[in-house]
């Protein structure tokens, strides 16, 4: 499941430019890692950590869940570089 919401990534991620490195640390289902315009599901050091839900991670990306929402609810945590994150929203939106 989560390769295939990498592969979606992957796709949005075609023909844009990431800057830095980013995880989405999804618990026991794994993690979604972001780096040199690349989504893997290969865990690594990255600069920023997102720790969310897979059910989460799919309505943050569908647009369902406003990020900030998520944030001030606790369904999502940011560690690291907060920089980083600001640059995914700007890739997503």
């Amino acid at each position: 499941m989560l390769q295939d919401i990498a592969n979606g990534i992957q796709q949005g991620l075609d023909g844009k430019s990431f800057e830095g490195s980013l995880k989405f640390d999804c618990g026991e289902d794994g993690v979604i890692v972001l780096s040199e315009n690349r989504a893997s599901t290969q865990d690594r050091d990255t600069d920023c950590t997102i720790r969310i839900s897979q059910d989460n991670l799919t309505k943050l990306l569908t647009g369902k869940l406003n990020p900030m929402t998520g944030v001030a609810l606790g369904k999502l945590k940011i560690s690291g570089n907060m920089g980083v994150a600001m640059k995914l929203g700007q890739l997503l939106g």
